[in-house]
């Protein structure tokens, strides 16, 4: 059943933000945001949202999907070019700035927008309703958390078959099965292009399967999750065929407790730079720092990346309702690399970790 007072709650932010932005109307092109503040999750359809009112512009592929998914809110089915519904959904409003969302709109939209409209002036305004889905209602949360063991489901059953199920399969093949188990239970889609990262491979924090054959002995990244009800996970574990390599013991535990000390520092209040600092701190301390270049972690929701960042310097403060993930990582070059990653909720009094997965290392040998 949808429930038309979470939209009225959000539609009533995002007008806050206009009237701070001092526009009369606010044009919404990207497709996370027109899903957050009306439910509708086609494509190719913008939202316009008034001071008192509020227009889906779509097209006739999409009539009767809005009909159903948002009965709240208006649609106006466009016969023509975008531009000219927007001018004609402005027609008689006496709207004289308009703003539209400047992270998603392309240079030759605007100008074709601004051509269309004439004496209506654009006036770009980025991040604003992207800030308002950093804080996740009740709904949200219990998405998460049904990506969260959608995602663990799936690479359970990826696992439950031993070494025997990686070695002399390829990279690709084990993501490709992971992303199928994902769907079978009950994903829509990968958050991601799941990573498999085999040996020294795994050195490589964000690379893209290959050919390359699993063989005993592998230390294998995976990096993956899963899309339920529109909400993404984001999870990564090590696993070790057969054996942990040389070397391997010893990293995974120092990321294996840096995560726990980022986690430990995640609660209301508390500055994105100073979780990373507390992480940091302790691969740092080991002799590893220059090997965790990136940030701790990330904002998750309705994007698998998005605010707040957990990076070094990050001034931001974490609040109630945010979803990060904490995932420190070390990478050798030519040896190889290990990322713990799990996804946590900020609680009114600290942390919750959505995941369970466990982040043993005798867990994650493949016999």
């Amino acid at each position: 059943m949808i429930n038309r007072k979470i939209y009225t709650r959000r539609l009533s932010a995002v007008r806050r933000l206009m009237k701070r932005g001092r526009v009369g109307a606010m044009l919404l092109t990207s497709p996370h945001n027109v899903r957050y503040c009306s439910g509708f999750t086609g494509e190719d359809s913008f939202l316009l949202v008034g001071r008192r009112w509020v227009r889906l512009l779509t097209d006739g592929r999409f009539a009767e999907q809005a009909r159903i998914e948002c009965p709240h809110v208006k649609a106006i089915v466009r016969a023509g070019r975008m531009v000219d519904t927007v001018r004609d959904a402005l027609a008689g409003r006496k709207v004289r700035f308009l703003g539209i969302e400047g992270d998603s709109m392309t240079v030759a939209l605007r100008a074709r927008l601004e051509k269309a409209l004439g004496g209506v002036r654009i006036k770009p305004l980025s991040g604003e309703v992207e800030s308002l889905r950093q804080v996740k209602d009740a709904g949200e949360l219990a998405a998460i958390r049904r990506a969260v063991r959608t995602a663990e489901k799936a690479f359970r059953a990826l696992v439950a078959g031993g070494a025997r199920n990686f070695i002399g399969r390829s990279e690709r093949r084990i993501a490709a099965e992971l992303e199928y188990q994902m769907r079978l239970a009950g994903a829509s889609a990968a958050s991601f292009e799941t990573i498999v990262a085999a040996g020294a491979h795994s050195a490589l924090p964000h690379y893209r399967p290959g050919g390359t054959k699993i063989r005993r002995g592998d230390a294998v990244l995976i990096d993956f999750g899963a899309v339920v009800d529109g909400y993404c996970s984001d999870l990564t574990r090590v696993v070790f065929v057969g054996t942990i390599p040389p070397k391997f013991a010893r990293i995974y535990e120092i990321v294996r407790l840096g995560q726990a000390a980022g986690i430990k520092a995640v609660r209301p209040g508390a500055t994105c730079g100073s979780v990373d600092a507390a992480a940091r701190a302790v691969i740092s301390d080991a002799g590893y720092g220059e090997a965790f270049a990136h940030g701790l972690g990330h904002g998750l929701g309705l994007e698998v990346h998005e605010g707040p960042s957990l990076g070094r310097a990050v001034k931001q403060r974490l609040r109630a309702g945010m979803v990060v993930t904490v995932e420190p990582g070390i990478y050798l070059p030519g040896v190889g690399g290990v990322r713990i990653e799990d996804d946590v909720a900020v609680t009114g009094d600290g942390a919750e970790k959505l995941s369970t997965l466990s982040r043993r290392i005798e867990d994650m040998v493949l016999r």
